[in-house]
């Protein structure tokens, strides 16, 4: 489902993870989608936990399905030897259609499906996926740039308001 209204924060019965603040500074988000993610049991209470980095991570289509590549779900200790592979694939839970509409973006040169975050939604896990395209280096530059001057019109703003 497209990300509409609750993809920015964290909406009503939505419990938040972890997020990728990083992906937001290294690539231009142009679309968001939700997805469901297929886990084991200690894996759903290591992400309870908090024990989770999408850092490197990114999803990538395979065949008729999408998979979540390269995010760590840290070990949970209750579970002993029957716990989980941290750095496993995980298959993501989305419709055909909208597997098949990211797919045809994601070959387009340039583009990479990025996890913003991860969460809880009336108890399900959940992955909000970004279509990114990667910033050269002058373009983060100018992000940083314009997040500075917007701070410092929030703080003239801020000034004049107590006067």
């Amino acid at each position: 489902m497209k990300g509409k209204g609750g993809a920015k924060g964290a909406g009503e019965g939505e419990r938040v993870a972890a997020t990728n603040r990083r992906a937001r500074f290294d690539y231009q988000i142009e679309d968001t989608w939700e997805a469901g993610l297929v886990l084991t049991g200690s894996e759903v209470k290591s992400l309870r936990e908090g024990n989770v980095n999408l850092s490197d991570a990114y999803a990538q289509p395979r065949g008729e399905e999408l998979f979540l590549v390269n995010c760590r779900i840290g070990e949970y200790k209750q579970a002993a030897h029957f716990g989980h592979e941290p750095l496993r694939d995980r298959k993501l839970l989305m419709r055909r259609a909208e597997i098949d509409r990211i797919r045809g973006k994601v070959e387009q040169r340039g583009y990479t499906l990025v996890p913003l975050r991860v969460y809880f939604k009336e108890g399900w896990a959940k992955v909000e996926l970004g279509l990114g395209k990667g910033r050269a280096h002058e373009d983060r530059r100018g992000a940083i740039a314009e997040r500075e001057s917007k701070r410092e019109m929030d703080r003239a703003l801020a000034r004049s308001r107590r006067r």
